[in-house]
């Protein structure tokens, strides 16, 4: 088994979900925050931001780190790019795989056209 593949089950399903995409954009725009800081920005409890980013730092994508009585989250990419990485490969592998069955159906449609004319 491949370790990276095996680690991107719970990056996607942490992106899976719309709120916790926008909690990651507004991290990465912000550079760190709060959970309170975050629940402003969108349509949601604190409690639900705590969870979301809960979730997200099990998945790799956040660290929470306390600065006095809060704990500011921020980005980690390491885990985002390792799934960036296994998905630019699968699209590489689907990409050579459909070229080599639209070369696939070309010759045959040649052969076919050859085998017409005489």
């Amino acid at each position: 088994m491949n370790p990276e593949v095996d680690d991107i089950g719970p990056v996607l399903a942490a992106l899976a979900d719309p709120t916790r995409r926008q909690l990651l954009g507004a991290l990465a725009e912000e550079g760190q925050a709060s959970a309170s800081r975050l629940a402003t920005r969108l349509p949601v409890s604190r409690q639900a931001v705590v969870k979301h980013l809960q979730l997200l730092e099990h998945a790799g994508l956040v660290s929470g780190g306390r600065s006095g009585r809060e704990v500011l989250y921020q980005v980690q990419t390491d885990s985002l790019e390792a799934s960036a990485r296994w998905m630019v490969d699968l699209a590489a592998t689907w990409d050579r795989r459909l070229n080599a069955l639209k070369r696939a159906a070309e010759r045959s449609t040649a052969t076919d056209d050859r085998q017409g004319n005489m």
